[in-house]
């Protein structure tokens, strides 16, 4: 893991650290809430900063180019919409995606919905395929 050089990284509550001054970070684990998620220690400072933001979130940006971290946040951005649009799709056109293109939405959408709620770290090793409905499987429009 390398650390990016001369980022600002955020910890939260509008404070901004250089990234190559951070010398850990370690996850609250008593009286962990809101406003209070990592410790961070920073080069010539005693006491720890109390970090709103997660040990997860702070690490990301250390190692992440911060261009890759925005463009991150953006497709995140783009596919919980996509889901949500999904959400509102009539089952009856899904029905007819599903025929069409073999596309079963509702489970692209739930595996998007994992994947970012980070629970879809160990299903690397899911099938390509997963999401796509067996021709022979899809439902039947009624005529």
């Amino acid at each position: 893991m390398r650390i990016q050089q001369r980022e600002l990284v955020p910890l939260g509550h509008g404070i901004w650290v250089r990234s190559d001054e951070i010398l850990a970070v370690e996850p609250i684990r008593e009286k962990r809430g809101p406003g209070r998620r990592a410790h961070v220690w920073l080069r010539g400072i005693e006491e720890p900063f109390v970090a709103s933001r997660s040990e997860e979130a702070i690490i990301r940006d250390l190692t992440r180019p911060r261009e890759a971290v925005e463009r991150g946040e953006r497709l995140e951005g783009a596919v919980e919409r996509v889901t949500s649009a999904i959400d509102r799709i009539p089952p009856v056109l899904l029905r007819v995606v599903a025929q069409e293109t073999g596309q079963d939405l509702r489970t692209v959408a739930s595996e998007a919905r994992e994947a970012l709620s980070n629970n879809g770290a160990g299903a690397q090793g899911r099938r390509r395929n997963a999401g796509k409905v067996q021709r022979e499987q899809a439902p039947l429009l009624a005529d």
